[in-house]
């Protein structure tokens, strides 16, 4: 499935009907080492299949696991998307907590405790670049999405996403770039301008936490026809 037609499943409201079978196949297939789509571990905190990028779209599963160690964060994890984020959510509650932002610009100045930095991506390297714009935040609205649930964010906001009751979860994420925009992150005041690579965990850690997570979408959603392949006893798929 493509970016058009997952997003026609969700708009329709017959996305877990159809996601979670073509999630699971794609999770068993990269864990079985019959698809190219690397698992990279995502500054963000999980675990990052890019599916499909085509010109402006994209297609990803997000995964967040324990079986994974996370990659380091350089920033923070309080951040704003170049593009308009649609996901369905596969199992587990993604909660998204929106971020207001101050500069000193603002009629009543803000004593700053970040500055913004432009992320710009190319292949597996993030050059994360200091602006030495200064902000201050705090929370915002928040909203929970649950288990075959949907939900959307614009570009621009900034906001955080916290995973709750387990601390595991995963989703179906597409992107729609905007014109004009950046992806941006808030981070410490006198952190340089850097680079930071993007990186896969170990092979067994990954094929673990994939063939769990596809675990997950099967118990989730156990009325589709679909069931995760299992490993045999010395450890490999089926």
């Amino acid at each position: 499935m493509r970016y058009e037609e997952i997003r026609r499943e969700i708009d329709a409201g017959t996305a877990a009907r159809t996601l979670p079978a073509w999630a699971g196949r794609v999770l068993d297939d990269v864990a079985a080492g019959r698809s190219p789509v690397p698992a990279l571990r995502h500054p963000l905190g999980f675990v990052c299949l890019p599916v499909e990028r085509d010109g402006d779209f994209g297609v990803c599963l997000h995964i967040w696991t324990p079986e994974v160690r996370p990659a380091p964060s350089t920033t923070s994890l309080v951040h704003c998307h170049s593009w308009d984020l649609l996901s369905f959510v596969l199992y587990g509650t993604v909660r998204n907590v929106r971020m207001d932002i101050r500069t000193n610009t603002d009629e009543e100045p803000a004593e700053a405790t970040q500055q913004i930095f432009e992320v710009v991506s190319q292949g597996d390297v993030d050059e994360l670049r200091a602006t030495g714009r200064a902000v201050q935040y705090s929370p915002g609205r928040s909203s929970a999405h649950r288990t075959g649930e949907s939900y959307t964010l614009p570009a621009g906001v900034f906001h955080t996403t916290l995973i709750e009751d387990g601390k595991e979860a995963a989703t179906v994420a597409l992107g729609r770039q905007t014109p004009g925009g950046g992806d941006l992150s808030l981070g410490p005041l006198d952190t340089p301008t850097h680079r930071v690579h993007r990186s896969r965990s170990d092979h067994a850690d990954t094929v673990r936490a994939l063939r769990s997570s596809a675990r997950s979408i099967a118990t989730a959603h156990p009325s589709r026809v679909w069931a995760p392949s299992a490993p045999d006893p010395a450890g490999k798929a089926r």
